[in-house]
C-alpha cells in the first residue's frame, strides 16, 4: 500500500524533492542547485537539460537514501517555476535554446510592439496580465525569431514548447505525455482564463504556432506515467509555485490570501470562482484546484524579493551567510534614512516598470554597512506592502491575516517588519515548504490518497503569528519615504 506522495519542486535557482507522508509530515528532503547563466545585461538563462537532470538526481537520491520503493509512492507532483521558456526539438528531445528565465527582460520590445498594436487591453481582459517581458509569449517569439528554421519547424510540429512543469513531465513520461496545467497555461499570455483555451488573435499576433503548444489539464489530474527503477508512478499533480504555495496554505476560500518569500515575492488571494480584473496593477490568474472547481486569484509579483540577499552576499560581500541578514540588520535601530530599491530586472506589481533599475538613497557619511543590510531587509516588506494595498482596494476586503512561506520567511526580523508594515497578522505555518506540499496534496487528491479537501485542511498547523506593533504615523512615514525612493528608480533605461 502506497505511503507517501513525492513531490518534485523545480525553483529558479535549485530543483528539489520533497516526500510527504498522510499527515503532510516531511519524510525526507533532497535538494540541488543548478546554473544561472547571464549572457548579458537584463538576460537570464538556464540549461534545460542541466533543470531535469539536477531534479532527477534529487529525486534518485531522496529514494535510494531513505530506502524509498516506487511502489511507496502514491503519486507524483510537479511545481515549478512559472513564464521561464524551452522550446525543444520533438524528435530528439533536444532544447533548441537554453530557457529563457521568468525574470528576463530581453523581449521587452516585442512587448513595447504589442501594446503599439493596440492589444494592451484585449491582453488585460482575456489573459488577466499586463504586457510584461515576463511572461512567456514574448519569450517564445524571442526564440522562433532567433533560431534559424524554428518557426518553420514549429509549424510542422517538430518544435515544442513548454513551461518547466510540461518539460519535466515530457522528460518523466519518455516524451508520451506534452500537457501543462491552467496555472501554468495562464502565466503565458497567450492564454484566455475565461474560455480555458489558447488565444488565436494572441497567437497571430506573435506568430506563434498552435501546433507547439501543450495540451491543458486541471491541476490535479494524471498526466502520465514516470517510469522510476522499472515501475510506473503516475504525476498527477501540475501547478505554477505560487498557486500550488496557495493550495498547499489551505486558502480555499474566497479573500484568503499567501505571500511566498523566495528568489522574488508572489503575494495571492483566492477570488473564488469569478474572475476579477484589477484596477491597481494586479494580475488576475487561474488558482490550482480540484479538476471540477476553477478558482482564480488576485496576484501581486515582486521580481527582487530574497534575490536582493543573494545579492548582498554574492556580488556585495556584505555577508557570508544569507541568514546573516537578519543579524545585521538587528544590528541597527533603523536605516539611517537608506532606502534600497532592489529593481534589478525592473519592477513588478503595482508599477509595471519594464525599465526601472536599482538604486539605494539616503546615504550619507555615517551610513554603515548594516544600514544597507537592514534597508535590504525592510525593501522586501515595503514591496509586499505594496502588493497587499493594491489587493484590498481591488478586492474592497480588508485583509485580517496573511500566511506566509517560503524560505525568507524563517527571518523574524523581516516577518515582524511585514506585520508592522502591512498593519496585520502574518502567520507562518509548521510546513513552510508550501509549495511542494500543495502540489503533493493536488496529487494525493487525484488518486485518492486524501479524500477532499477537508482531510487535507485538517493537518494544516500554524507555527508563529507575527502581530503588527508600529505607530501607524511611523508606518506612513517610512512608507512615504519607500515611494519616494522607488520613483527615483523609474524609467532609468527608457531612453537608452
Amino acid at each position: 500500500m502506497p505511503k507517501y506522495i513525492l513531490s518534485l519542486d523545480q525553483g529558479t535557482t535549485s530543483s528539489r524533492a520533497i516526500l510527504f507522508d498522510k499527515e503532510q509530515n516531511i519524510i525526507a528532503v533532497e535538494q540541488k542547485e543548478f546554473t544561472q547563466l547571464y549572457p548579458k545585461e537584463g538576460w537570464v538563462e538556464h540549461d534545460p537539460m542541466e533543470i531535469y537532470s539536477s531534479q532527477y538526481t534529487v529525486m534518485m537520491q531522496l529514494m535510494v537514501r531513505n530506502n524509498i520503493r516506487p511502489g511507496d509512492i502514491a503519486a507524483i507532483g510537479v511545481t515549478n517555476q512559472r513564464e521561464t521558456t524551452i522550446l525543444w526539438d520533438k524528435k530528439t528531445g533536444q532544447p533548441i535554446y537554453n530557457a529563457i528565465v521568468w525574470q528576463c527582460r530581453r523581449s521587452s520590445s516585442i512587448v513595447d510592439s504589442l501594446k503599439n498594436q493596440g492589444l494592451e487591453e484585449y491582453i488585460k481582459k482575456t489573459t488577466g496580465l499586463v504586457p510584461d517581458a515576463y511572461f512567456s509569449g514574448t519569450k517564445i517569439k524571442w526564440i522562433l525569431d532567433q533560431v534559424e528554421g524554428a518557426r518553420e519547424r514549429a509549424k510542422k510540429g517538430e518544435i515544442l514548447f513548454g513551461t518547466v512543469d510540461t518539460w519535466l513531465i515530457w522528460k518523466l513520461s519518455d516524451g508520451a505525455a506534452h500537457v501543462t496545467d491552467y496555472t501554468n497555461a495562464s502565466r503565458t499570455m497567450i492564454f484566455d482564463i475565461h474560455k480555458l483555451d489558447w488565444d488565436d488573435r494572441l497567437l497571430e499576433a506573435l506568430d506563434i504556432p498552435r501546433s507547439m503548444l501543450p495540451e491543458v489539464m486541471p491541476s490535479s489530474a494524471v498526466y502520465a506515467a514516470a517510469a522510476i527503477q522499472g515501475e510506473k508512478i503516475p504525476v498527477a499533480a501540475s501547478a505554477g509555485d505560487q498557486q500550488a504555495a496557495l493550495f498547499g496554505q489551505c486558502c480555499f476560500e474566497k479573500g484568503q490570501a499567501k505571500c511566498t518569500y523566495g528568489t522574488g515575492c508572489f503575494l495571492l488571494m483566492n477570488s473564488g470562482n469569478k474572475a476579477p480584473e484589477s484596477k491597481n496593477g494586479l494580475l488576475t490568474t487561474i488558482a490550482a484546484g480540484p479538476s471540477n472547481n476553477i478558482q482564480y486569484a488576485l496576484e501581486g509579483s515582486v521580481f527582487t524579493g530574497g534575490s536582493v540577499i543573494q545579492w548582498l552576499r554574492d556580488e556585495m560581500r556584505f555577508i557570508t551567510e544569507s541568514a546573516d541578514s537578519e543579524y545585521y540588520a538587528g544590528k541597527a535601530a533603523d536605516t539611517g534614512g537608506v532606502y534600497l530599491v532592489p529593481a534589478f530586472t525592473g519592477l513588478g506589481a503595482p508599477y509595471w516598470d519594464m525599465h526601472a533599475r536599482g538604486c539605494i538613497v539616503g546615504i550619507t557619511r555615517g551610513t554603515k554597512r548594516y544600514h544597507i543590510i537592514r534597508a535590504a531587509q525592510e525593501s522586501i516588506a515595503y514591496q509586499v506592502t505594496d502588493l497587499l494595498r493594491a489587493m484590498e482596494k481591488d478586492s474592497c476586503l480588508s485583509m485580517a491575516e496573511l500566511r506566509a512561506d517560503g524560505g525568507a520567511s524563517r527571518d523574524k526580523f523581516l516577518m515582524q517588519f511585514q506585520a508592522d508594515m502591512c498593519g496585520v497578522n502574518i502567520v507562518r505555518p509548521v510546513v513552510r515548504e508550501t509549495t511542494a506540499l500543495g502540489a503533493a496534496c493536488l496529487a494525493g487528491l487525484a488518486v485518492g490518497f486524501w479524500k477532499d479537501l477537508g482531510e487535507i485542511k485538517k493537518s494544516w498547523k500554524q507555527d508563529v503569528l507575527f502581530k503588527p506593533g508600529m505607530d501607524p504615523s511611523r508606518r506612513e512615514k517610512l512608507i512615504s519615504g519607500w515611494h519616494r525612493a522607488v520613483e527615483r528608480s523609474r524609467y532609468w533605461t527608457l531612453d537608452e
